[in-house]
C-alpha cells in the first residue's frame, strides 16, 4: 500500500513536487542495481564527452601554454572570423561535404541491402561464414586496410593493375594520386570497412517481424521481392530512421583515421577534409585557437542538421531520437 501510495497522481493530473521526489526515490530504490550497471557508462561521458568541453573556451582566446585557459586574453570571435573568411577552410568543408554526400548515397544503403542478402540466406554454416568475412574489417585498424588498399591499387605491383593490364591491355591507374579516382577509392573501402558490421542491426531489426506477415503476403500472391518490398523494408523503417540521423549528425566529421592513412599530396585538393585541417593547424603549426574554432564550428553545423533531420524523420510518422 505504501509503495501505491508513492506512485499515486494526485486529481487533475498534477503531482506534487514532494511526491515527484518520493517517486523518484522509489524507482533509485527499486532498480539501484541497474542503475549501477549504468554508472560506468555515465562516468566515460562525463569524464570523456562532456568535461573536455571547458576546453572550447579555447576558441574564443588567443591561448597561450604557459598562461593556460583561464588567464589567455580573450579574442572573442576573431577566430571564427578568420575562419570563414579563409579560402582553405572552405575548400576543405566543401571536400568535407562532398565526401559525406558520398557516404550517405553509397555507403548508407549498404548494410540494408547486405542484410536483406543475408536475411533470404536458409543455411546457417554458409550465413554465419559470409557474415564473419564481413565483419572482419571493421575490427581492423586503418593504418592496416590503408595500407593493403595502396598495396592492391599500386600502378606497378598492385593486383588491380596488373589484371587490367594483363588481361585488357590498359595502362596502369595511379588511383590514389588521381583525383577522379580518389574519392571512388574512399568511399568503396568505406564500404568494404563499415557495411559488414552495419548489417548485425538490420538483421536484428528484421528479426523482430512477425512471420506471420509473410505468410500472409505469400497468401496475397506476393514474390519474394514483394514481401521485402511491402513486409521486410517497413519492418526496419524505424531503425533506418534512426540511423540516417545519427548519420547525419557525423556529416561534417568524415574520420581523421581512414582520410589520413588513404591522402597524399597529389590528391590534397579533394582528400583535405576538416579532421585533417584541424590536426595540421593545431598540432603541427600550432594555432591551438583558430583549429579549436574550426572544431567547434564543425560541431555546431552537426548539431544543427541532426537537429533537422530528426524533426523532419518525426513529421513523416517516425519516431526520431528524442
Amino acid at each position: 500500500m505504501e509503495d501505491l501510495a508513492v506512485v499515486e497522481t494526485v486529481a487533475g493530473g498534477r503531482v506534487p513536487s514532494s511526491k515527484k521526489r518520493n517517486r523518484l526515490l522509489y524507482y533509485l530504490g527499486r532498480d539501484r542495481y541497474l542503475y549501477l550497471f549504468l554508472l560506468p557508462a555515465l562516468v566515460f561521458y562525463l569524464v570523456f564527452k562532456y568535461s573536455p568541453l571547458y576546453g572550447e573556451l579555447i576558441a574564443f582566446k588567443d591561448f597561450q601554454i604557459m598562461k593556460g585557459i583561464w588567464n589567455s586574453p580573450w579574442v572573442g570571435l576573431k577566430h571564427f572570423n578568420d575562419l570563414l573568411s579563409s579560402q582553405d577552410f572552405w575548400q576543405v568543408f566543401r571536400n568535407t561535404m562532398l565526401l559525406n554526400v558520398y557516404k550517405l548515397v553509397f555507403v548508407f544503403p549498404a548494410p540494408i541491402i547486405l542484410a536483406l542478402m543475408l536475411n533470404e540466406v536458409r543455411f546457417n554454416g554458409f550465413k554465419r561464414l559470409i557474415q564473419n568475412l564481413l565483419y572482419l574489417p571493421h575490427f581492423i585498424s586503418w593504418v592496416v586496410l590503408g595500407g593493403v588498399i595502396v598495396a592492391v591499387l599500386s600502378p606497378s605491383t598492385g593486383i588491380i593493375n596488373t589484371l587490367l593490364e594483363k588481361g585488357f591491355g590498359i595502362e596502369p591507374v595511379y588511383f590514389m594520386a588521381h583525383s577522379g579516382w580518389w574519392p571512388v577509392v574512399f568511399t568503396f573501402s568505406s564500404i568494404w570497412q563499415s557495411a559488414g558490421w552495419g548489417t548485425i542491426l538490420y538483421l536484428a531489426a528484421m528479426a523482430t517481424i512477425d512471420p506471420q506477415l509473410y505468410e500472409a503476403a505469400k497468401i496475397d500472391g506476393a514474390s519474394k521481392l514483394r514481401q521485402i518490398w511491402h513486409v521486410t523494408l517497413p519492418g526496419i523503417r524505424p531503425t533506418i530512421a534512426i540511423l540516417l540521423i545519427l548519420q547525419m549528425g557525423q556529416i561534417t566529421d568524415v574520420g581523421f583515421e581512414q582520410v589520413y592513412n588513404l591522402q597524399n599530396e597529389a590528391v590534397f585538393g579533394v582528400s583535405d577534409v576538416i579532421s585533417t585541417y584541424v590536426y595540421r593547424m593545431g598540432l603541427q603549426a600550432a594555432q591551438y585557437s583558430y583549429s579549436t574554432a574550426v572544431g567547434l564550428f564543425q560541431g555546431v553545423i552537426a548539431l544543427i542538421l541532426m537537429f533537422a533531420v530528426n524533426k523532419i524523420t518525426k513529421a513523416m510518422g517516425e519516431n526520431g531520437l528524442w
